[in-house]
C-alpha cells in the first residue's frame, strides 16, 4: 500500500511539473489564460511557471509577419479600372489585446484584409492612375497634361506614388493598435490594367510612340535639308572659286604666251606671216574640200613660188 501510494505520488508530481512549467523562445509572446480568460503576458524568454491543469498558454508570434491582400479592381479618380494588389507587413504588440479583440493570427489577418482593403480602396479612388504609377522624381514634359471633371490637372498638382503610400499607411496605422496590431509597412505589389482598358492603354501607348517617331523624323528631315543646303552652298563656292582661278590662270598664261608669241615674232614678222598663213592653210585646205581665190591674192603668195621668198 505505501509502495502504491509513493507511487502514485510521484507520478502526480512528475504531471504537475510537466503541466506547471512552460518555456517561451525569442521568437514568442504569450497570453496566460485561466476558464479562458486571460490573466498575464509574457514577453521574456525562458522557464515560466503557471498553474497546472488550471491555466493555459497561448502562443504568438514576436517576428514581424506578412500580409497579402487579394487583387481587387477598383476605379481610379479619372474613372480607368485597374487592379490593385496589396502587401503589407505587421507584428503583434499588445498580445494581450490581440488575443481578446481577434484571439489568433487568422482573425488578425481577417482584420487586416477589413482595414487596409478599405483604406486602399479610397486612396486609390481619390488619386489619378498617373499619380498611383510614376513617382514623386516623374518629369513630365512641358505640354503634360490631364483632365478630370472638366479641369485641367499638370504634372505639379499631382501626388507622387510615394506620398500616396504614405497616406494609406497612416490611415491603416490608425485602426490597428485597437486590435494589439502595429502596422510597419503597405506597399503595392502590382497595378494592372482590365482587359477593357488595357487594348485602348495599349493602342494609346503605340500612338504616342509614333508621334515621337514622326517628330524625330520631321526633325532629322529637316536637318537633312539644312546639310544638304550648305553642302550645295559650300559646292557652288568651290565650283566658283575653281572657275575663277581657273579663268584667272587660263588668262594669265594667254597673256603670257601671247607675250612670248609677240616677242618671238617681233623680231622675223615675214616668219610670223608665214607661219601664220601654213597654220590657216591646214585649218581651211581639207582633203575634200575646194576653195576658190585669186591667184594674186596676199593668202595665195605662199603657194606661187616654191620657195616663198626664202
Amino acid at each position: 500500500m505505501k509502495n502504491g501510494l509513493l507511487v502514485v505520488i510521484v507520478l502526480a508530481v512528475i504531471l504537475i511539473g510537466q503541466d506547471a512549467f512552460y518555456t517561451v523562445n525569442e521568437a514568442e509572446q504569450v497570453v496566460v489564460t485561466q476558464f479562458g480568460a486571460p490573466v498575464s503576458t509574457v514577453t521574456t524568454a525562458g522557464l515560466h511557471f503557471k498553474l497546472p491543469f488550471v491555466q493555459n498558454v497561448n502562443r504568438f508570434e514576436s517576428r514581424i509577419l506578412n500580409w497579402d491582400g487579394t487583387p481587387n479592381q477598383i476605379p481610379t479618380k479619372d474613372m480607368r479600372f485597374i487592379w490593385v494588389d496589396t502587401t503589407a507587413r505587421w507584428r503583434i504588440s499588445d498580445p494581450l489585446e490581440f488575443y481578446r479583440t481577434v484571439a489568433n493570427i487568422r482573425g488578425g489577418l481577417s482584420r487586416l484584409d477589413n482595414i487596409i482593403d478599405s483604406v486602399v480602396r479610397d486612396a486609390v479612388s481619390s488619386h489619378l492612375l498617373a499619380e498611383l504609377v510614376r513617382g514623386s522624381d516623374y518629369k513630365a514634359e512641358a505640354d503634360e497634361a490631364f483632365e478630370v471633371d472638366g479641369r485641367e490637372i499638370t504634372i505639379e498638382e499631382m501626388t507622387g506614388r510615394e506620398t500616396i503610400i504614405r497616406g494609406v499607411l497612416e490611415r491603416a496605422s490608425a485602426s490597428t493598435p485597437a486590435y494589439g496590431i502595429e502596422l510597419i509597412d503597405v506597399q503595392i505589389k502590382r497595378i494592372n490594367y482590365v482587359e477593357q482598358v488595357r487594348q485602348r492603354v495599349y493602342e494609346r501607348m503605340i500612338n504616342e510612340r509614333n508621334q515621337v517617331a514622326s517628330r524625330y523624323r520631321s526633325e532629322g528631315e529637316g536637318e537633312k535639308a539644312n546639310i544638304l543646303g550648305e553642302m550645295d552652298l559650300e559646292l557652288q563656292r568651290i565650283r566658283s572659286e575653281a572657275h575663277r582661278q581657273v579663268l584667272e590662270i587660263r588668262g594669265n598664261a594667254d597673256a603670257e604666251a601671247a607675250a612670248i608669241y609677240a616677242q618671238a615674232y617681233s623680231r622675223d614678222p615675214e616668219l610670223y606671216a608665214f607661219l601664220r598663213t601654213m597654220e590657216s592653210y591646214q585649218k581651211t585646205l581639207t582633203k575634200n574640200g575646194k576653195m576658190v581665190i585669186s591667184a594674186d591674192s596676199d593668202y595665195y603668195k605662199y603657194l606661187r613660188t616654191r620657195d616663198a621668198g626664202f
